[in-house]
Formats: C-alpha cells, sequence, structure tokens
C-alpha cells in the first residue's frame, strides 16, 4: 500500500474523481472509498445511454476501480460483464495511470420489454430496478483480467453472474476464488441541474488483511471473526447519500463510519475519463485483417469507417491509407 498521509492536509476537491486507501489495524482490515461524477458524466452522457442502462454501466465503472486500486499492477485492469439478456455487454477498464473508461452494449427492444414498454413499443426511460442483474443481463459472466503487457502472463478469473446486484456478483467471485473475505457497498444516481444530468457513483470495498500482514498472528481465530464481521456492519452502514454527496469529504465519511477504530488513511489515487484509441492503434488491428475482408467496413463513400466503442471517435480511412498499413505489414 501507498505511504500513509495526514488527513489534515489532504487536498479532495469536490469535483475530482479517485479513490481513499484505508486501513483499519485494530481490526485487521485494510479498504478504500472510491467516488466517481465527472469521469461518469464524460463517459455516460456522450454515448446518450437509456437510464437503465447508464446506471449498471456506472456501478460497474466504480467497481472496476475499487478492485484494480486493490491490486498491485502495473497496465490495464479490465472489468467485463457479458450476458444473453437485454444488456449484451458491459466493459470498463482502469489504467495504473488512473485512466477510466466504459461502454455497452444492448437491444432496445428486449430493454424495452424487460422495463415495460409504453404504448408504442417504447420504453418510458425507466430506471434498473432494484436487483437489476437477472432481469437485464440475464444468464452470463463476469471476468476481471489484470494485462500487464506483452511479455507478462494474462490474469483472468471468471465467475457466473450469481446475484442480484454488481455487489453479490462480486462477492461471488470473492468466495469461488478463495481469495480473502471482501464486502463492497456500491450506490450509483442521476442527478438534474437546471436540465443537465449527473452522475455520481461510490464504492465502499472492505477486505480481511492476512494475519501476517496485519500483524495479528497472536488472535485468536474467534476475535478476528468479531472484528471482520464489526468491520462489515460499519461499512455496511454507509448512506447512500453519505456515499454520493459531493460535498463530504471521503476522510470525512471514513473517520464518520470507523472513528473509533482510528482509521488510517493512505495517498489518494486520481481518475479521469481517458479513453486509450489512437489512429496508431486502429491501423495495427487493421494490419491483422485480410484486406479484402474490410470492404464490410466501408461507408458510402467507399472508405473504411472504425468506430471506438468506449470514445466513439471514427477512424476513417482510403485506399491510399490502406495502401500505406498493408505496405507496411509487408
Amino acid at each position: 500500500m501507498a505511504s500513509s498521509e495526514d488527513p489534515s492536509s489532504s487536498d479532495e476537491r469536490p469535483a475530482q474523481d479517485g479513490a481513499l486507501p484505508f486501513q483499519l489495524d485494530a481490526l485487521g482490515v485494510r479498504g478504500r472509498l472510491v467516488r466517481l461524477g465527472p469521469s461518469l458524466d464524460a463517459v455516460i452522457e456522450r454515448h446518450g445511454y437509456p437510464l437503465a442502462v447508464a446506471r449498471p454501466l456506472a456501478e460497474a465503472m466504480v467497481l472496476c476501480a475499487a478492485l484494480a486500486t486493490s491490486l498491485k499492477y502495473d497496465g490495464i485492469f479490465t472489468l467485463q460483464i457479458s450476458g444473453d439478456g437485454p444488456i449484451r455487454l458491459l466493459v470498463t477498464d482502469l489504467t495504473t495511470d488512473g485512466a477510466l473508461r466504459g461502454y455497452a452494449q444492448f437491444d432496445s427492444w428486449k430493454l424495452a420489454v424487460a422495463l415495460g414498454a409504453g404504448p408504442n413499443g417504447i420504453p418510458q426511460g425507466g430506471d434498473a430496478p432494484e436487483g437489476y442483474v437477472p432481469k437485464l443481463f440475464g444468464r452470463g459472466r463476469l471476468a476481471f483480467t489484470v494485462d500487464q503487457g506483452q511479455h507478462t502472463q494474462r490474469y483472468q478469473g471468471v465467475v457466473p453472474l450469481e446475484g442480484a446486484t454488481l455487489a453479490d456478483c462480486a462477492h461471488t467471485y470473492f468466495r469461488q476464488s478463495e481469495q480473502l473475505p471482501t464486502g463492497i457497498k456500491i450506490e450509483a444516481r442521476r442527478t438534474t441541474d437546471n436540465g443537465t444530468h449527473h452522475w455520481r457513483a461510490a464504492a465502499l470495498m472492505v477486505q480481511q488483511m492476512p494475519e501476517f500482514d496485519a500483524g495479528r498472528i497472536d488472535v485468536d481465530r474467534e476475535q478476528r471473526e468479531d472484528d471482520w464481521r464489526k468491520a462489515v456492519i460499519l461499512m455496511a452502514s454507509a448512506t447512500e447519500a453519505e456515499m454520493l454527496d459531493p460535498k463530504l469529504p471521503a476522510m470525512t465519511l471514513l473517520h464518520r463510519l470507523f472513528h473509533a477504530e482510528q482509521p488510517r488513511l493512505f495517498a489518494r489515487r486520481p481518475f479521469v475519463a481517458r479513453c486509450r484509441c489512437s489512429r496508431e492503434r486502429i491501423d495495427r488491428v487493421l494490419r491483422s485483417i485480410r484486406r479484402e475482408e474490410l470492404d464490410d467496413l466501408r461507408d458510402k463513400s467507399g472508405r473504411v469507417a472504425v468506430k471506438c466503442e468506449f470514445c466513439s471517435t471514427e477512424y476513417t480511412y482510403d485506399d491510399r491509407d490502406l495502401d500505406r498499413i498493408y505496405a507496411s505489414a509487408a
């Protein structure tokens, strides 16, 4: 974990997105509070997703950030949720330098049916229902991937989508992968201010530390279990309003929840919405495809058009551009 910082000297501005790691030495527990706002606005409002798709994506992005910042890696952490329901796919990833992005693929008709269509068969713009995972994703899987570059082994954990919420699905992963006991609480909400939509999401995560790392080798098993239950109860006591309030500093919330345990805070990790797509990356992708197979990608002008799913940037190539790409491949 990063070196600790003096809570009184932290410069946490309300508009920033980031994770604040902490440790409860008295309970042998570590955790983090993740909050997102501007990053969600940049991703969700750009695509204009329906509310029932936007909230699951917001929750997935804050869950991705919480899980990624609990690991030591140098590369990209990816969370992918796929199913046979109205929402076919959610993908979000976070780099070690704090670049966060995400996108969703969904079937509008299936979504209308799942939410209850209006008189013209058009969904009424309703929010995702409580316990939405089975209804909106159907049968599927949750996958975590850590990619640290071409010369390292890629790690992936995959579990079935089991549970009513994304937090439940994450708990399933930790149980099945025999990781340390972990508790996660997720909240997400859209507000409207003068006709403009704004998103806020937060994740509070606690994890029992290994006995040696926690310096609690002499603590008996029953006491460790009691301490863990206490940490989970305190975490669960955080209200939606507290977790999502941009005017309530993260350190204030953590001290409010765990003041008796004297939480030790660590360096904050900031996030920003930023896509990693570039023309060079798209060049490499096209180079890996046979040229005659690109005809399906041509637009009305005859150019090959490739659109980034994450940021919606469109890259176009005429025949001279393709000549250059394939000449370099040769």
